[in-house]
């Protein structure tokens, strides 16, 4: 499984439109909308790199509102469990 985060410039007037959109597609997990210089961020869980090429030029930037995108992909997970977890070992 791959994951990949995609940073999208929307237009302004069109972001909840647009994360809609973008969140509808097949392999898109989550869409979040967020402050700063980037409107939108989606998460893509996929199969392979093909389903990546398929989702992101082929449908993301092809939608209405969509002014640019930037991919991400991730090699490793962490999260606060699995650290936690890490520093938990040898204690009874």
């Amino acid at each position: 499984m791959i994951t990949a985060i995609v940073l999208v410039s929307a237009a302004t007037d069109a972001i909840p439109e647009t994360a809609q959109a973008i969140a509808d597609i097949d392999g898109v997990a989550e869409v979040y909308s967020c402050a700063g210089d980037i409107d939108l961020v989606a998460i893509l869980r996929v199969a392979d790199h093909e389903d990546l090429a398929r989702i992101v030029p082929g449908r993301i930037s092809k939608l209405p509102g969509v002014l640019d995108t930037a991919t991400h992909i991730a090699y490793r997970s962490f999260s606060r469990r699995e650290v936690d977890a890490a520093f938990d070992l040898g204690e009874d």
